[in-house]
């Protein structure tokens, strides 16, 4: 018999102890018993939230987003992705291109982030683009070439937006007319509604094809960030470094920058 046991039964189970002790004895290793219980349940529950908020959110950021401050964005974005796909540890890499704007539906007004992406690349790779909860993710212009966006489900419901209604983007950079300086404004269709499982997310961002973005920031053919998703996202400290390296001067780790 192990040492363990033979304790536990010679001072659990003596036949020498009052029934009122082994009754106080019972009472006590039940109470301990359902303490250590509580805290394992309580423990792993917490483990759970944790880990789903972590692949949530992971789920819909990127791991390292690699950007050229001051440079007027990032031009040859498409070769740099190429050559950035076959780094190890890189699983995907997206090019995106993000500005606050001016969203206006049915007399509303309020100021969003518009995300303009490469469609192909970002539906492989954006947990948000796989959870269309109305309409779909179809980003074709309609019959009068009106381009599409994807809007948030708290927006969609706060606001009573559904798939088929038009509203209106303002983006805060400006172009020059003979009448001086006006906001760039574009009308778009909504094409489907996304629920990325964060309130943030679904209240505050939408998402329109990178060309479409490009022309209403005026900025031509040029993005704002090259997003990275990795296969370890723990190793994005070390990956985030090595692209710097290898992508030159002037290039920065926007969560080295935060």
């Amino acid at each position: 018999m192990r040492f363990e046991w033979f304790v536990a039964r010679r001072y659990l189970r003596s036949p020498y102890r009052p029934a009122v002790l082994r009754l106080v004895t019972a009472f006590s290793v039940i109470g301990v018993a359902a303490g250590v219980a509580t805290l394992v349940v309580a423990l792993a529950m917490n483990t759970g939230f944790r880990e789903t908020l972590q692949d949530r959110l992971l789920g819909v950021t990127a791991h390292v987003s690699l950007t050229r401050p001051g440079a007027g964005g990032i031009h040859d974005y498409q070769a740099l992705a190429s050559k950035f796909a076959a780094t190890p540890g890189v699983r995907a890499v997206t090019p995106a291109v993000y500005q606050t704007v001016l969203l206006t539906f049915a007399g509303e007004a309020r100021g969003v982030v518009a995300k303009g992406i490469d469609v192909e690349r970002e539906r492989a790779s954006d947990e948000a683009l796989q959870r269309i909860v109305a309409g779909r993710l179809d980003f074709s212009p309609d019959a009068d070439g009106i381009d599409a966006v994807l809007i948030g489900k708290q927006l969609a419901q706060e606001w009573k937006v559904s798939p088929g209604d038009y509203l209106t983007l303002t983006s805060a950079q400006g172009r020059l007319t003979p009448f001086g300086m006006m906001p760039r404004t574009r009308r778009f269709r909504v094409a489907g509604v996304f629920d990325s499982g964060f309130y943030d997310y679904d209240e505050n961002w939408c998402f329109l094809t990178l060309p479409a973005a490009q022309a209403l920031s005026g900025v031509g053919n040029v993005v704002s960030v090259l997003e990275f998703r990795l296969d370890k996202p723990e190793r994005a400290p070390e990956i985030a470094r090595q692209l710097e390296r290898a992508a030159g001067p002037g290039f920065a780790d926007l969560s080295a920058q935060s």
